[in-house]
């Protein structure tokens, strides 16, 4: 019984985030109505109060949702990427951006944006702000993937690398948003185009014995002191 009251649970609670997300690409978030929320998820307004404070609550839920699910994705990508840096980048950024308005408009990626901006210590803002984190830490963890693969040079930093590339990424998706006519296919060009160089440079040529990391080369040394 308890697992099927958790799973009545799970789907009720995904149906008022997928009401609200319907409701709030419809008429915009500041006109959206718990009351009408609720109509559409067929639920009490008091069990969507059970589940959340106020709106705000729904849209970080609604983020949560949408970067719980790629990251869902992106952790088969990790476990087994392309064996080229590029295009191992290419492939994860392009799960988290072309998922990015499934359940969130521009509009409401803006709205998301602007409370955690402005009010980053609230409960919102700090939530936001993990979300980003995790996406930060799966982006780095592909990094050190692709280094045990030999496609990444084992003297790079991987932790280093995989914020500056989510970072930037970040940087253009607020672009994006601000812009309403811009397809995800520019977007992803404009990222392709700032992680080139950069990825080209950390990559392991074949045949060309890369700079051992600093542990290696004091083993190697350690070794040849011992012979």
């Amino acid at each position: 019984m308890t697992g099927l009251r958790e799973r009545q649970k799970a789907d009720r609670d995904r149906r008022i985030l997928e009401a609200a997300a319907a409701l709030f690409r419809d008429v915009g978030y500041d006109a959206a109505k718990i009351e009408t929320i609720a109509r559409r998820a067929d639920v009490s307004i008091g069990t969507i109060y059970n589940y959340y404070e106020n709106k705000g609550d729904l849209l970080v839920a609604i983020v949560a949702m949408e970067v719980n699910e790629v990251l869902a994705a992106g952790e088969k990508l990790v476990a087994s990427p392309p064996p080229e840096a590029l295009r191992a980048v290419d492939r994860l950024f392009a799960i988290y951006l072309e998922h990015s308005q499934v359940y969130l408009s521009k509009a409401m990626w803006r709205h998301a944006m602007a409370i955690s901006t402005q009010q980053p210590e609230s409960r919102f803002g700090k939530a936001y702000s993990e979300l980003d984190g995790k996406l930060a830490d799966q982006v780095q963890r592909l990094i050190a993937r692709l280094q045990t693969m030999d496609a990444v040079r084992a003297d790079v930093d991987a932790g280093a690398v995989g914020e500056l590339v989510f970072n930037a990424m970040n940087n253009l998706f607020i672009n994006f948003v601000k812009s309403e006519p811009m397809p995800v296919r520019v977007l992803l060009a404009q990222i392709r185009r700032q992680n080139r160089p950069l990825l080209e440079a950390i990559r392991t040529i074949p045949g060309q014995l890369a700079p051992a990391a600093p542990r290696s080369r004091e083993r190697i040394r350690a070794r040849i002191a011992s012979e």
